[in-house]
């Protein structure tokens, strides 16, 4: 897959690896909305800006139609960092911009505005909003590395008290709404009901 357009020295990641208990167990990335499944629509955003895209997931066998590379965790335990850390693992790119598989409304205006911290030097570039910081929405160095592997090592899964000595930029609420004025991109499909408004979203032209 070759995206002459790709601007940033990145992977872009998805994570899969969630049990979806709110679900009843049924897989969100693949649940549609309108037609067209969740992860399609973040894979829309993510093919038109990166050359290389990895999913991570427990269930690889899901998948196996899609254009992208599949890998499995390599901490057992279940968390979100264990998901990054994988997906910046394998990454071959001295980046990632890591999301969730239940972000349906992602706008690649703002995967843009995060990727433009690569150029600094920042090792954790992560978009804040009144909700707090968000690292599911972020960009990741391959210098992180060490450090979620010495917190998980010590059961230790909060990314931001992980990363809180590492080079960081913010990216402010006030620049995300520049280009997202309601935010969207930030909205998740957690439970039965996250679904029924994204599908109302949808229907009212908040995603095409």
């Amino acid at each position: 897959m070759v995206v002459s357009c790709m601007k940033y020295d990145c992977t872009g990641v998805i994570l899969a690896g969630g049990l979806s208990t709110r679900f009843n167990g049924k897989n969100k990335a693949l649940l549609q909305i309108q037609g067209k499944t969740i992860l399609q629509y973040i894979y829309d955003v993510y093919v038109a800006l990166f050359d290389e895209i990895i999913l991570v997931t427990n269930t690889p066998d899901e998948y196996l139609d899609w254009d992208f590379k599949i890998v499995t965790d390599i901490f057992s335990v279940r968390s979100s960092m264990t998901g990054i850390h994988t997906g910046l693992f394998y990454a071959g790119h001295p980046y990632a911009f890591v999301s969730a598989c239940d972000t349906p409304f992602i706008k690649k205006e703002i995967v843009e505005v995060v990727l433009e911290g690569i150029h600094g030097n920042a090792e954790w570039i992560v978009p804040q909003t009144k909700s707090g910081l968000e690292p599911m929405c972020a960009v990741y160095s391959k210098q992180c590395l060490q450090n979620m592997e010495t917190c998980m090592n010590n059961e230790k899964f909060k990314i931001d008290k992980c990363l809180r000595k590492v080079p960081t930029k913010i990216i402010s609420e006030k620049k995300l709404l520049e280009k997202d004025p309601d935010l969207i991109s930030f909205v998740n499909v957690n439970k039965p009901e996250d679904f029924c408004k994204a599908e109302s979203l949808v229907i009212m032209g908040g995603r095409s």
